[in-house]
């Protein structure tokens, strides 16, 4: 969402109404230019856009891979067809002025490096004149005019390490910045029992709140953070970030700026800014260094404020294929089998953020073909996919799963994706489903995937149609992985291998790794996280134990019997593969006797 300098949201269209670069619908097609340029003939241009209808992609790049144009030819013809002037950053030299308008983070972050300010219009070369949204987000960040050039990503990359160097804004060069005056203003206003709404707005647009803020989710996406913390206590106003699944805490700023910092929040999310005592859910939608970046924003009445807790949801760091979930071959080759069924339903268990969402939204995107109908209902829809129809939850206006479930039935679906199987009703609905016809995959919330048998007998499922519908359950847990920056062997000792009940003479031969804890994983010694799996295959033998309500116990014996390989049984393939430690798989998995 684009925001006015008053603080209002403008919708994105709005905001680009009066650009120089011109209306999208002014712009003339990439293909017409390049024949003007005499860079392309018509025959060629034919031939590029049959393959382009075929294999998809971006005209430009389908293009050059063909070897119709060259990498200079598409960026004149880009920049001429946003009305951009090219630029050579070798021939010229930014004041120093100019380069301190934006700080090293948004120049990294959105690739663009500034070169002239006049007119109070601020000039920036970029590598992707097609990112106009960057443009928005700067226009909304700086409050100025901001007008785009075009230069090559080498180029960018050069000016970039030319004039920032080995810089690095950090909290603490806002919070030094901040004048006496500003933090005292700020201090009053947010001490005052009772606040004027033009106080407010002062306050959200105070410039050390806005770039203070614009720091913090710039960071927090640059790092891959799941979630950002903002948490109101009576002395301090702490600020952690969620990576790879562990809370991490920055420097915390000064209690005075809790509830601009709030405020501000909230103004981007379109909330109710004077409204403190009740808790509120929105969104913000950001385009940040190109990427569509999708902002929850929940906020929570507390005894010394608001807690403010945002969401980020960012397509480009998310796996939506099958092939990068981390599954073993013999694993994927199942579950792919179980998703192409006809009927049935197929389960992922685990515990909250164990990536079961990520795991169904990659066996859909694979299974989403223009002969396929599927529709999903969830709690909220947390990524948009094309050619798939997704209902969100509502609660309170009577929209339930059970509720939703029985309108997608009449809908005529192939394959159902249930956010979450949570009572009896939607579970009996969602048997219904499967034998009607359709395969159900939904997710559930047990510790490892033999429970889940005795949950849905649990629930009052009866046990004959969780033995005719059930075809699979996967349980899976994200481990985090050693970052590879700062990874070393080393050799465990006796009683680290007894944990994950290894013996000395069952490791000849591996090697062990761990991370060094560096700077590019925040000193943790991972970045990243991988799955691992525990698949049980529903066959006849384990039929006959449902049908007879056998105990857990005797359900895992069986599956293990069968071939099943445990989360624990995962994790040391993972250890042993060098992904992943010891400590991170006993942390995540148990062990059963």
């Amino acid at each position: 969402m684009a925001v006015d300098p008053s603080g209002k949201p403008v919708m994105a269209e709005a905001a680009r109404a009066g650009d120089a670069e011109g209306n999208f619908e002014d712009r003339r097609p990439l293909g017409q230019i390049l024949i003007e340029m005499g860079s392309l003939d018509d025959t060629k241009l034919q031939e590029a856009l049959k393959t382009q209808h075929e294999k998809g992609g971006a005209l430009g790049q389908v293009l050059i891979e063909g070897g119709f144009i060259t990498p200079e030819d598409l960026l004149q013809a880009l920049a001429t067809q946003h009305g951009m002037d090219i630029v050579d950053l070798s021939q010229i030299e930014v004041p120093e002025d100019v380069i301190k308008m934006v700080s090293v983070s948004m120049a990294q972050v959105y690739r663009i490096v500034p070169i002239s300010f006049e007119n109070n219009v601020l000039t920036v070369a970029m590598a992707d004149p097609q990112n106009v949204n960057a443009l928005d987000d700067l226009r909304f960040m700086l409050n100025c005019p901001v007008s785009g050039a075009v230069a090559t990503e080498q180029q960018i990359t050069e000016a970039i390490t030319k004039y920032y160097g080995g810089q690095k804004e950090s909290i603490k060069d806002i919070l030094d910045s901040m004048t006496g005056e500003e933090m005292e203003v700020l201090t009053a206003q947010s001490q005052a029992e009772t606040i004027d709404p033009r106080d407010i707005e002062k306050m959200v647009n105070a410039a050390p709140v806005v770039r203070f803020l614009n720091l913090v989710l710039l960071t927090a996406i640059r790092d891959q953070a799941s979630d950002i913390h903002f948490e109101p206590f009576e002395h301090e106003f702490k600020i952690r970030y969620r990576i790879d699944g562990t809370l991490l805490e920055i420097p915390p700023p000064p209690r005075a700026l809790a509830m601009a910092i709030c405020s501000r929040i909230k103004v981007m999310a379109n909330m109710d800014i004077a409204e403190r005592r009740v808790p509120q859910d929105n969104r913000i939608e950001l385009n940040v260094g190109g990427n569509p970046i999708d902002l929850r924003v929940s906020t929570l009445p507390t005894v010394f404020g608001e807690s403010v807790v945002m969401r980020v949801l960012d397509r480009s760091v998310v796996a939506l294929d099958l092939e990068r979930l981390g599954m073993r071959d013999e694993e994927l080759q199942f579950f792919r089998e179980a998703v192409a069924q006809p009927n049935g339903i197929c389960l992922v268990t685990g515990p909250t953020g164990s990536g079961k969402t990520t795991t169904l939204y990659a066996a859909l995107n694979e299974a989403n073909t223009p002969d396929v109908k599927i529709i999903t209902t969830e709690d909220p829809v947390e990524y948009d996919l094309d050619g798939i129809i997704q209902c969100p939850i509502r609660a309170d206006i009577g929209v339930t799963y059970a509720a939703c479930l029985r309108s997608i039935l009449r809908q005529d679906p192939d394959k159902i994706l249930v956010g979450e199987i949570r009572d009896l009703e939607t579970a009996e609905i969602a048997v219904e489903a499967s034998l009607t016809g359709h395969l159900v995959l939904s997710t559930l919330h047990t510790n490892d995937a033999p429970s889940t048998i005795t949950r849905l007998l649990d629930m009052g499922v009866e046990p004959f149609l969780v033995a005719a519908t059930l075809y699979a359950v996967v349980a899976q847990r994200l481990v985090r992985v050693i970052c590879l920056k700062c990874k070393d062997v080393y050799v465990p000792s006796e009683e680290a291998l007894l944990e994950v009940e290894l013996r000395p003479e069952d490791v000849e031969g591996k090697q062990f790794f761990f991370g060094r804890r560096c700077d590019h994983c925040n000193k943790t010694g991972y970045r990243g996280r991988n799955a691992i799996y525990e698949i049980m295959k529903i066959d006849s033998k384990m039929r006959e134990l449902i049908m007879a309500s056998k105990s857990t116990e005797v359900v895992r014996a069986e599956a293990q019997a069968s071939g099943m390989r445990t989360l624990r049984e995962s994790g040391i393939l993972k250890i042993f593969d060098g992904i992943t430690t010891i400590e991170e798989i006993v942390r995540e998995t148990l062990a059963f006797d």
